[in-house]
């Protein structure tokens, strides 16, 4: 069965008109004849959006009991039974209710589709996975419904609908999105005029990542290689020389000049791996790549202009940035290089060569040069003193049975076994005293050093370049295969460096101490440059301008002096080995310790540092959120009052005795709120400063819900008291215990939609009664969930809940409510009976 399509409308936040615009998209297709149902709309009592759904077949809600709940949902079954062509499902990312086939309703939305059901769906960018954090750092109002980005990418259309922040902040004015009374609060929090424009930013900013990997797999189905100058992307190619630093900031520079560029920085590595940059400036120039904002990439090839051109074309870059030649001018002429070569072969990627202070210096590229150990060189030379003379010898013997090509042959064949035995140099020494005595003892004429014959003199030459080529080519494969091992092995220690860091073993001295056993040392030390010391020229050996930042084993050093050999790591920092020398083939796999090293260093700090401001900033976090929590608390309030005092106070403003007496009584409950905000905040003072006391007895819940309620008043929403027979009684203060319960409903009522109910229930665990607030509200965030941390968050009222709780011996826990909203959990003792 052929799968259905997706179209989802993303907005930047509620109320822009993404149910309006899906349900105006289902008419117009019905309209057309399309078969098309809702699934699930949510209207939150937007006459516009009601307006669109006459005329819409609607599939009615699966209805959930959950904890004694009622709850309606989404129902997959009912639809997918039904067949439509087309099905309006609104709000992708909702979670579902404990107990349904899916947790969440993209989840239920897969199915519809893989049941050959085109849906329409809506979301907003708040509920992305990848800009969730984002998000509430922008707006400082966590959301836990979210939906995998990969979701949202795999749609076939997403259409963003969108709304200037100014007209949006008029349409929540005039009631078009949230009730009146909660239009004050919206507009000075979540509807902010700069927390709207970066929602907006944000909308666009993805939508256009999603366009661009649309336009990436379009170009790659059809084949199409060239660069499509859709977007600035500027890639910087890097050697692992010292100036890359260099072409790093200047490829920046270029991508600051032209807004909302890309920066990619690009290494070639060759496919063998038996030569490489020097890791440090590698490492150093990605951590430069990555703070300036831009992206790291290594790719393998043998051709360093092809590699590039390919990566650029394939990331669709429009800038290529590229280093000088550091060839000297004898290297330029047998060969253009790989600026001229590019420049000439990129077609419409413009590059730029950028000059620095290493052009013309050359390049240092290990390749192994020192050939095979001395002692087997040795042995080639002694094997050359002894095979020759005893060739020559028993050629000699069989002179006239054997020809000159065939004693030519086996000279050859000596030569390539000293150059397996001993390398190169034993192999050319062969090649030339094969050469003399080849024309001393068996060219005519023998004895001499004469050759009368041109063709034996060709023969003669013919094998010393024949050995000579077959030497090197040897010497060259044995070298190769030295490098591979030594690559192989240096590959291992990597690995298990690689795999320590994705471990998280980043502790210092667990570095330090592996590496002290890979490479069988004393001691490693990791000296710091004491701050203030003079630079002089021969500080490595003045143990009074460095400090030991760590060190693991025996005799650890207190200059760089002392060891055997060190790493510099930047200008402060110098990793120090004592034990043995190290070849400089390994000082590749050192460099990279080392900089692991350094970057474990300043973890480590980073963690002392946040470990001593953590008391400091929690102290800070909880004042600020106590004065944003009272203001936000007094606001309302005051703002209503001030309203009805003026209505009041104003000549011929009110119109009858009924409307006056509205006021009076607005004005009364307003008074009375910011009458219970003083009081919470002088409770919680005292709660801090341990003055509060309190005077438990037993008492039963049914004892105190009336005096909430009563006190309480009139409200919009109503509230559903549902205790069970058999509740134990509590031991608890009567007074605090009604404070509590009148915040937890207060913040209840406060937070849920006018057209849901509350529900206040409660139940008895063991020694324990657990009084439940349930809402249908925004809720709190995931984390404060788990670790209970909303005590200093945005509401006064939950913070001295909780402090009164727990001066009772209770606590007060938060649980997500099934299908949205918080659900307040009061725990406190319970009577026993002996």
């Amino acid at each position: 069965m052929e799968r259905g399509q997706l179209r989802i409308y993303l907005g930047a936040a509620p109320g822009v008109g993404k149910t309006y615009a899906m349900l105006a998209e289902g008419h117009r297709r019905a309209e057309r004849g399309t078969d098309v149902v809702v699934g699930y709309v949510e209207t939150y009592g937007r006459r516009p959006v009601e307006a669109l759904l006459e005329g819409l077949e609607i599939i009615p809600r699966k209805t959930m009991v959950y904890r004694g709940a009622t709850f309606t949902e989404f129902d997959a079954d009912a639809v997918i039974a039904r067949r439509p062509q087309v099905a309006l499902i609104d709000e992708l990312a909702h979670t579902n209710v404990p107990g349904s086939p899916h947790d969440k309703r993209w989840q239920d939305v897969e199915r519809v589709l893989d049941a050959g059901i085109t849906v329409l769906s809506t979301v907003n960018v708040q509920h992305l996975d990848s800009v969730n954090d984002v998000v509430q750092q922008i707006t400082g109002v966590p959301q836990r419904e979210t939906v995998p980005d990969e979701v949202v990418r795999r749609a076939d259309q997403v259409e963003l609908v969108d709304i200037a922040p100014e007209a949006l902040r008029r349409r929540m004015a005039h009631g078009n999105i949230y009730a009146p009374d909660k239009v004050d609060a919206a507009l000075t929090h979540y509807f902010r005029l700069g927390n709207l424009t970066a929602l907006r930013e944000l909308a666009l900013l993805w939508l256009a990542d999603n366009v661009d990997d649309q336009l990436e797999r379009y170009r790659a189905e059809h084949g199409i290689a060239g660069t499509w100058e859709a977007r600035e992307r500027v890639v910087v190619a890097l050697t692992g020389g010292p100036e890359g630093d260099t072409l790093v900031r200047r490829a920046s520079r270029i991508a600051e000049r032209i807004r909302g560029a890309d920066l990619l920085a690009v290494h070639v590595t060759r496919s063998d791996g038996l030569t490489s940059a020097a890791p440090a400036n590698l490492a150093r120039q990605r951590a430069l790549v990555e703070s300036l904002g831009g992206t790291y990439h290594q790719v393998v090839g043998e051709h360093i202009p092809e590699a590039l051109l390919d990566f650029a074309r394939g990331v669709n870059a429009t800038q290529l940035v590229l280093g000088a030649s550091r060839r000297g001018r004898l290297g330029q002429l047998f060969s253009r290089g790989v600026g001229v070569t590019m420049t000439a072969q990129s077609g419409p990627i413009d590059v730029h060569l950028v000059t620095h202070e290493q052009v013309g210096r050359g390049r240092r590229v290990l390749t192994g040069r020192e050939g095979l150990p001395r002692r087997r060189r040795i042995i080639g030379f002694l094997l050359m003193a002894g095979v020759l003379p005893l060739l020559s010898f028993v050629l000699a013997g069989l002179r006239g049975q054997v020809s000159m090509a065939g004693d030519i042959l086996v000279f050859l064949l000596a030569v390539i076994g000293i150059a397996l035995a001993g390398g190169l140099y034993p192999a050319l020494a062969a090649a030339v005293a094969g050469f003399l005595l080849l024309n001393y003892y068996f060219t005519p004429p023998v004895h001499t050093f004469t050759v009368t014959d041109p063709g034996h003199l060709l023969a003669l030459v013919a094998f010393v370049l024949a050995a000579v080529a077959v030497s090197a080519v040897v010497d060259l494969a044995a070298r190769r295969t030295r490098d591979a091992a030594r690559a192989t092995a240096e590959a291992e220690v990597l690995s298990t460096l690689a795999g320590s860091v994705l471990r998280g073993e980043r502790a210092l001295d667990a570095l330090l101490e592996r590496l002290r056993e890979t490479f069988n040392l004393r001691s490693v030390t990791l000296l710091e440059h004491r701050p203030g010391a003079p630079l002089t020229p021969d500080r490595h050996r003045d143990p009074r301008g460095w400090q030991i930042a760590a060190s693991v084993g025996a005799e650890p050093c207190a200059s760089p002096d002392e060891g055997d050999a060190d790493v510099p790591v930047g200008g402060d920092l110098t990793l120090v080995l004592r034990g043995r020398a190290l070849p400089a083939a390994d000082q590749r796999v050192l460099e990279a310790y080392a900089a692991q090293a350094a970057v474990a260093l300043h973890q480590q700090r980073l963690e002392e540092e946040a470990e001593q401001t953590r008391p400091v900033a929690e102290a800070d976090r909880a004042r600020t959120a106590l004065l944003h929590a009272v203001s936000d608390e007094l606001h309302t309030p005051l703002t209503a009052a001030s309203s009805a005092l003026d209505r009041l106070a104003g000549p011929g403003t009110v119109a009858d005795d009924a409307e006056h007496a509205r006021l009076v009584a607005t004005a009364r409950r307003s008074v009375a709120r910011i009458d219970r905000v003083v009081a919470n905040l002088l409770d919680v003072n005292r709660l801090q400063a341990g003055t509060l006391g309190t005077a438990p007895r037993p008492l039963s819940v049914e004892e105190v819900i009336p005096h909430v309620l009563d006190d309480l008043g009139d409200t919009d929403h109503h509230v559903d008291i549902r205790i069970p027979d058999g509740i134990s009684e509590l031991l608890a203060d009567p007074a605090l215990v009604e404070r509590i319960l009148i915040n937890l409903i207060s913040n209840a009522r406060h937070h849920s939609p006018p057209d849901k109910h509350l529900l206040v229930t409660a139940s008895t665990h063991a020694d324990r009664v657990e009084i439940r607030v349930v809402d249908r509200g925004p809720g709190l965030p995931r984390k404060a969930h788990v670790a209970g941390e909303y005590g200093a968050g945005p509401e006064l009222g939950l913070t001295l809940a909780r402090g009164l709780a727990e001066a009772m011996g209770g606590s007060l826990a938060s649980d997500e409510t099934p299908g949205g909203g918080l659900t307040m959990i009061l725990s406190l003792p319970a009577v026993t009976r002996q």
